[in-house]
This record gives C-alpha cells, sequence and structure tokens, in this order.
C-alpha cells in the first residue's frame, strides 16, 4: 500500500495507531515507552510481561514520567523548606552484598596495583574495566558516594590559603542546628520564614534581549565556556562557604538551570534566614581554583597531532616530529605555580523572604522545578538568528575545550590524557559538557542537602505509594501492583529481551500499560468519592 493510498475503513495503519495510543497514555499519565519485565512467582511458577515505566526526566523522552518526577520533586522541596523539626536520618546497616561487592573492590585495586608495578599493560587494562563494573554494581547495590579511586597516585596538595584578591568571609557563632531562626510578631504570632536565592555567572560581555552578544567577536566565549565546565564545583563551594561563615548546618533545595545567554545559574531554596549583606559577602568571597595543564593556546594542529606507539614496552602517546613521550597529565600538573582558572560568580545576587504556606512559596516551588523536564539548550528557544548564532559559536568552542583529565582534547595542548587509547581522539570526546543539549554543564540539574527532609527520592516515592495504598485500603481495593512489602520476596524479576520468544510487540505492550492506568485511575477515584461521601445505612438499604 503506498502512501497516497487510503486506510481501509475498519483498520489503522500501524504509526497512526502508535500515535493515538501515546495520546491516549499521555492523557492518562501513562509511560508512552514502556518496559518489558517477567515476573516470576515462586510459588506457583506462574510468569507474568508487566509493563513498567521507564522513569525518564525528560518531557521529549516520555512527558508522563517527566511530569511525575518533576512532580515529586516538587513534594521534596515543600516537606523540607520550612519544617520545625531536625529531620532524622537513619542509616542502614551494610548487607552481605554490599559487604562482599566492597570486598572485591578491593581486591581488584590490589591487583591494579600489582599489575601496574609489573608493567603488564593489558593486564592493567582488563582490570579498570573490571573495577569500573565494580563501581556500577556498588551503586546498583544503594551504596552512596564514589569507590572510583586511583591506585598509585598520591594526592596533589595545594595551599588552603585564601586568594589575596578575594573577599574575606564573615563569621558567626557555630550553632548545632538545620532550622532557621523564630521571628515573634508584635501580636505574639511566632513564624519561621525562609529565602530563595538566585546566583548568576559573571557577565562575558554586553548581551542582548535575546541572549546574544552585541559584539560577538568581543565575547568571552573561551571564559564562558570554562565557567560552565566548573560551575558545579563553585556551587558546591559556595555552600562550604556558607555553613563555615553561618555557623550552622545550612540545607538547601537548588536546581540549576540556563540564562538566555546560555550560562548557568543557580536556583536555592534554603531553610531559614540568612542576612542579605552575609549571602553577598558569601558570594563575593566563593571562588574555584583550576589546577590544569595550560590550555590558552593549542600546540598541536588537526594534522599534527600526537600519535599512539604501541611499539614501546608501555604503549604511550608521542610527539609526532620528534618521537618523544608526552607529558602525562599528572606531569603537566606537577609544576603549576598559579592556576590556569578561576571561576566566581557574578554581581547579581538575588535574595527573597519567603514564609511557609504563602503564595509566595508555592511561586518560588514551581519556578525551582519549570525547566526540569527538558535540557538545558530546550529551556530557551533561541528567538533570532543572532541567538541561534551564539548557541553555535559556544557550542563549537565547548567541543574542544577539556573537560576533564581524561578528556582526548588535551592531546591538542601536548599533554596524554588519563586512560588514553589509540581510538582517543580530539573533538570527539563522549563528556556531557560537549554535548549540545547541557552546554558546558555536566554536573546535576537538582542538588538536595542531605538534611533537607532526612528522606532520600525514594523514600517520597514510598510515602506517596503509601497514601495510594491507605486510600484504596480503606474501602478494600488494594491493585495487584502495590503488594505489601512482606510480600516482596514472594516474586522474581527478570528483563524481557526483544530476542525471546514471549516478548510483546511494542504496541502491545503500550496498550497494557494504558489499560493498567486506566484500571488504577478509576479505581483510585472511586475510593476517593467513597471516602469523601461515604454511603449512610439507609442510602444501602434504598
Amino acid at each position: 500500500m503506498t502512501s497516497s493510498e487510503p486506510v481501509p475503513v475498519g483498520k489503522i495503519a500501524p504509526p497512526l495507531a502508535r500515535q493515538l495510543a501515546e495520546a491516549t497514555a499521555i492523557e492518562l499519565g501513562a509511560c508512552i515507552r514502556p518496559l518489558a519485565v517477567r515476573r516470576i512467582d515462586t510459588t506457583t511458577g506462574h510468569r507474568t510481561i508487566i509493563p513498567i515505566p521507564c522513569g525518564a526526566r525528560r518531557a521529549d523522552k516520555c512527558p508522563p514520567c517527566a511530569e511525575r518526577a518533576r512532580q515529586l520533586r516538587i513534594s521534596q522541596a515543600r516537606e523540607g523548606w520550612h519544617v520545625d523539626t531536625e529531620p532524622q536520618i537513619t542509616t542502614a546497616e551494610p548487607t552481605a552484598e554490599q559487604h562482599a561487592l566492597i570486598g572485591y573492590r578491593a581486591d581488584l585495586e590490589h591487583a591494579h596495583t600489582a599489575a601496574t608495578l609489573a608493567g603488564d599493560h593489558d593486564q592493567a587494562t582488563e582490570i579498570e574495566d573490571a573495577i569500573h563494573d565494580a563501581n556500577a554494581m556498588l551503586r546498583g547495590a544503594g551504596v552512596r558516594g564514589s569507590a572510583d579511586t586511583k591506585t598509585g597516585k598520591r594526592r596533589k596538595v595545594r595551599s588552603t590559603r585564601r586568594r589575596q584578591d578575594a573577599a574575606n568571609l564573615p563569621r558567626r557563632r557555630i550553632a548545632p542546628t538545620t532550622t532557621g531562626r523564630v521571628y515573634e510578631a508584635p501580636d505574639g504570632r511566632a513564624y519561621r520564614p525562609s529565602t530563595f536565592l538566585t546566583l548568576t555567572l559573571p557577565s562575558y560581555g554586553p548581551v542582548r534581549s535575546d541572549g546574544s552578544p552585541v559584539d560577538p567577536e568581543a565575547y568571552d566565549y573561551r571564559r564562558a565556556a570554562r565557567d560552565a565546565i566548573h560551575f558545579g564545583l563553585l556551587v558546591d563551594r559556595f555552600w562550604q562557604n556558607l555553613r563555615r561563615a553561618e555557623g550552622w548546618n545550612v540545607q538547601y533545595f537548588a536546581t540549576v538551570e540556563p540564562q538566555k545567554r546560555g550560562a548557568p545559574h543557580l536556583h536555592a531554596a534554603i531553610r531559614g534566614t540568612i542576612p542579605r549583606r552575609h549571602l553577598r559577602q558569601v558570594a563575593a568571597a566563593t571562588y574555584h581554583q583550576v589546577w590544569w595543564p595550560p590550555h590558552d593556546q593549542r600546540v598541536c594542529r588537526l594534522d599534527r597531532l600526537p600519535v599512539w606507539d604501541d611499539t614501546r614496552a608501555f604503549p604511550f602517546y608521542v610527539d609526532r616530529a620528534t618521537s618523544e613521550p608526552l607529558p602525562s597529565w599528572d606531569q603537566a600538573c606537577a609544576d603549576l605555580a598559579e592556576p590556569t582558572h578561576v571561576v566566581r560568580f557574578g554581581t547579581q545576587v538575588n535574595i527573597q523572604g519567603v514564609l511557609g504556606g504563602s503564595r509566595e512559596a508555592g511561586s518560588a516551588l514551581r519556578y525551582l522545578v519549570k525547566y526540569l523536564t527538558k535540557s538545558i539548550s530546550d529551556c530557551h528557544h533561541p528567538a533570532t538568528d543572532t541567538a541561534a548564532e551564539h548557541v553555535q559559536r559556544l557550542t563549537e568552542t565547548l567541543r574542544y575545550e577539556p573537560c576533564s583529565s581524561r578528556c582526548p582534547n588535551w592531546l591538542h595542548y601536548g599533554v596524554a590524557p588519563e586512560g588514553g587509547k589509540a581510538a582517543t581522539a580530539p573533538g570527539l570526546c563522549k563528556g556531557k559538557a560537549h554535548r549540545p543539549e547541557h552546554l558546558g554543564y555536566a554536573g546535576r540539574r537538582c542538588l538536595v542537602s542531605r538534611r533537607w527532609s532526612g528522606k532520600t527520592l525514594t523514600d517520597h516515592h514510598t510515602d506517596r505509594q503509601d497514601h495510594v495504598l491507605r486510600t484504596l485500603g480503606a474501602v478494600g481495593t488494594t491493585p495487584e501492583r502495590l503488594t505489601p512489602k512482606d510480600q516482596a520476596d514472594r516474586y522474581q524479576w527478570q528483563p524481557v529481551k526483544p530476542s525471546d520468544p514471549d516478548h510483546p510487540d511494542r504496541l502491545e505492550l503500550l496498550l497494557r500499560a494504558i489499560a493498567e492506568r486506566r484500571r488504577w485511575r478509576t479505581q483510585y477515584q472511586q475510593a476517593r468519592d467513597q471516602a469523601e461521601h461515604p454511603a449512610t445505612d439507609d442510602q444501602g438499604a434504598a
């Protein structure tokens, strides 16, 4: 059937059926990209294919899943912003699986050290891959933090003395608290206000209302790219300085969003009040020094890049002209007397006081998560050709700017990147900072302090499920999906591979998800209606 032929009556072409199903799923809030999972009942041996949500956080991939993630973040932000009691964190004891994985990870470190000292490059590379897999297994087992260490390397100790061109930090008396100060009104009413803070990066040149520079040739694209790459570390330093200056454990819920000019900036809900003068002082005194090899001027053009020499006992990059080995990244950093780049905040600091439960608090919460369902580049679409050209120039600058010690772009500056291989090539780094949708910022979009609400995001998700369970349980209805925790060991879960004979068609799986979502919504709505308007005995008899 050609595209010009009409669709027969009573039949729907597969592409159109898929579009209709996705539109229905979005209307009902069901995932449009469900994953097929096989559930095995260990008691009866019965096997069932169940569609589960993809869990995407971007609306261009799955709008319903992204919206659920955004609503969950709103609940998390609201719950911890104006609390009047100290959130308590309970740490679980390590499980036997976690203990075993940590021991396995330590054995790999010892084996990597032995292979490196013996000069066995192939064995060391193989163990590095095993260490990477072990780190992924640790994260999957729920171990917090990073176990990715570099064996045999000593950390370069830098001076912690503050820069002479930086402002001094204010100091206040230490108080062991995370909640804000309580104020009392003349009428005796007590209230506990909080703070909404916005921090931006400095100017790189005058810009128009659409975010494009007035003079593109004078705009400092290199500094803008470097500031975006290291913005996450600057934000971390700000929270450290703020806690030291204020003397109490400041708690925050923050998001990183782009401005129209493409530079990232920070919106933060801070629990409690901090003097505006102190916040501006801490922002002005905060900086992050980048101790990387000099990379202002390229020393190797594309046609004269270093080559990988695998004829040596230990393969390495060598200069194309002299055949001399390139200095490693550590060697290039060893003799640095000054940092190659210093990141600072700009002078624009916006501070607002917010009361819990007020209209301003609701507006601030919605503004915090306004762009979380979008990629950074999609938050502000270029309104003019000059704005689009500005984004293109910034993206091109980021393409060849080093993003880490392992970035292949170091070859442009005569430095061998860490973990380099024969296939390493500048301009082809897979780091997030180089992707156009990230505009240089490779960190997390949502930043939440550990004692914000005393719960993880999984805990907040469980709270929402418990609320649904209570509502349904009040009328004697419990969906199969929401099984009690004491029956969790009854089922085994397996991913369904495309090659499996029982793998359902994608359209069929989507229709299953729609039917399941409609059934759940109907049950929940009926339970709510029955709880709000319970039937009397007379009505029941009638």
